[in-house]
């Protein structure tokens, strides 16, 4: 098991290296930072013990994580096992596991469901069909999208939504009201 002195100790190597990789030197770094030419120096070379105020504006210059600064371990297995639930006649797999904020979902939804049986309810979905085609009614409304295709609403409108010609996978973000998916459709002019 590594002790702090062993941490500490590899900081400056790996920061030489994250530096020499990007082909930045000792001066642009210290523009950039604001932490002399001389601390940086010392930094690496590890005559200097690293700090929290000097391997912040470190990480953000290199655009890396503090934790690939200073090693940190590992964190445990990231992975999610979701267990399909079955909700009426749907399929659904939770991907989040944390309560409140916003909630994601696979779901697989068959094409029985042909008497729409529009609901509200708190919060706001965003939908995108991963496969098959989805007919969702909206407030009266009736759209049917295809792959790739995805949807957003407030759920105090009336919804309900089925498989068009079989069943269809899609991911569903779910948050409460106010919560809203933003995507650009192409990037910001600079």
């Amino acid at each position: 098991m590594e002790t702090t002195e062993d941490v500490l100790a590899a900081v400056g190597p790996r920061l030489r290296r994250l530096r020499q990789e990007r082909g930045v030197t000792l001066s642009a770094l210290a523009e950039a930072t604001g932490i002399s030419v001389s601390t940086l120096s010392r930094l690496e070379s590890g005559k200097r013990r690293p700090s929290l105020e000097l391997l912040l504006p470190l990480a953000q210059a290199h655009h890396v994580p503090l934790d690939e600064l200073v090693g940190a371990p590992e964190v445990g297995d990231p992975r999610i096992r979701p267990r399909p639930r079955k909700m009426g006649d749907m399929t659904v797999l939770p991907l989040t596991r944390r309560p409140g904020g916003i909630q994601a979902f696979k779901m697989v939804v068959p094409e029985t469901r042909w008497t729409p049986e529009p609901q509200t309810h708190e919060g706001y979905d965003w939908m995108y069909v991963l496969n098959g085609r989805l007919r969702l009614h909206l407030a009266g409304r009736e759209l049917i999208l295809e792959p790739g295709e995805a949807a957003e609403f407030d759920t105090r409108l009336p919804h309900w939504f089925a498989g068009a010609g079989g069943p269809v996978e899609l991911l569903s973000l779910f948050g409460p009201q106010g919560e809203r998916m933003h995507l650009r459709a192409r990037p910001r002019q600079k």
